[in-house]
């Protein structure tokens, strides 16, 4: 419960932050369909209607059918715990009325995904449970409230992304020692996934491209799953991958080179490839800290990258990572149509983001590097041990 405690004093500060009354979580059936803010502020699941209310007071409240009632009090987490029989009606209102606020933040969102975890048919309930009330015209989104409180990790939290980003090292390297050329790229995936098995964590992603294997020149690079296409000497190829272990993941990228006959290094223009991957990433990181713009920090690498010769790459530097791979609203993206408000965010203390631009190596395939920072308060520090030269495969 130490990070569930944890990060309800964070919520409560960020409601002063944003001047904000009143964060109402308004869930049902959670196991089923679970509200992705849920996790940060509960443990476990709720089968009823259900509210959280959190105050900008600093009180925090939890009305729960009275079969979940005795789950949700011995967590010991929220100051009221309330149970109901018949309705939530009531109880919700008395609450509500008592605390009296402004402003109500509700979980919609129309920029951020794992802000809009309010269905259509509670938010429907509630407006119904209120109608004879002010409160009803008192309704903001939550956004801005869930993305500080995903973004900025609690200690706990960093533990747990630690965690995970050190076993995906330890798979990756012990990748990098069963490689040969003539493997396929399922014959790889297959050998991280029972690895996955055997240490009894999960996976950060749909198992169908986590882990996701490209090699060659003739690949589809990014988000497509392993294929029967081999490794062959003169080959780049890269490995997409994370884990989930104790609800957190990592999300990271390496890249190998298949060494030819003859050859005790990579050629030139792979090196090249590489080496302004690499150096992308560090020219990001020096530039990354709190109050830039997501924009800003994407545009350092990018220029970096064309200025190299090579084309830009076609998506964002990184993302946020948390309890999901791609996590929180902030992302390092260029200003595109298709990325809307994202590109302008400022970035804050606390948050974890990935660094992952790419290099195509005409003729040898895909160089890509994917690390992950934390924002400090002066600047970022690097969670993931970086790779800094090419993995040669003999």
């Amino acid at each position: 419960m130490k990070m569930i405690k944890e990060k309800l004093e964070q919520a409560v500060e960020i409601l002063k932050e944003k001047g904000i009354d009143v964060w109402l979580i308004f869930v049902r059936e959670s196991h089923t369909l679970t509200d992705p803010s849920l996790p940060l502020i509960f443990e476990g699941s709720c089968t009823w209607q259900s509210a959280f209310l959190i105050s900008a007071t600093g009180k925090t409240t939890a009305i729960v059918g009275n079969l979940d009632f005795p789950a949700v009090r011995d967590l010991g987490v929220y100051d009221n715990v309330i149970s109901y029989k018949a309705s939530i009606r009531d109880d919700l209102l008395k609450e509500i009325s008592a605390l009296d606020p402004r402003s109500i933040a509700l979980n919609f969102s129309t920029n951020d995904h794992v802000s809009d975890g309010l269905t259509h048919g509670m938010f429907l309930l509630l407006n119904d449970y209120l109608k004879d009330t002010d409160y009803v015209n008192r309704f903001v989104s939550a956004e801005k409230i869930i993305s500080a409180l995903r973004g900025r990790k609690s200690p706990s939290e960093l533990d747990r992304l630690r965690k995970a980003i050190n076993i995906t090292i330890d798979i990756f390297d012990e990748v990098t020692r069963m490689l040969k050329p003539g493997l396929s790229e399922k014959e790889i995936a297959q050998f991280v996934l029972k690895r996955v098995d055997e240490l009894g964590v999960g996976l950060s992603w749909d198992p169908a491209s986590c882990p996701s294997v490209f090699t060659g020149p003739d690949t589809a690079g990014a988000h497509y799953g392993p294929t029967d296409r081999k490794t062959a000497r003169g080959h780049i190829m890269n490995m997409d991958f994370g884990v989930r272990t104790d609800d957190y993941v990592s999300d990271l990228q390496r890249t190998w080179y298949f060494l030819r006959e003859g050859e005790t290094d990579a050629p030139a223009e792979v090196k090249k490839a590489f080496d302004a991957v690499r150096d992308a990433i560090t020219k990001a990181a020096e530039f990354l800290r709190p109050g830039v713009e997501g924009w800003e920090v994407d545009n350092v690498a990018r220029q970096h990258i064309i200025n190299c010769g090579f084309d830009e790459y076609p998506h964002a530097l990184g993302h946020q990572v948390g309890r999901e791979a791609h996590d929180g609203a902030g992302v390092l993206c260029p200003i595109w149509e298709r990325y809307g408000d994202l590109p302008y965010l400022k970035v804050e203390a606390g948050q974890v983001y990935t660094l992952e631009p790419r290099v195509y190596c005409k003729g040898f395939g895909v160089a890509t590097i994917e690390e992950e920072v934390v924002v400090t308060e002066n600047g970022c520090k690097f969670l993931s041990p970086r790779q800094m030269e090419l993995f040669l495969v003999k």
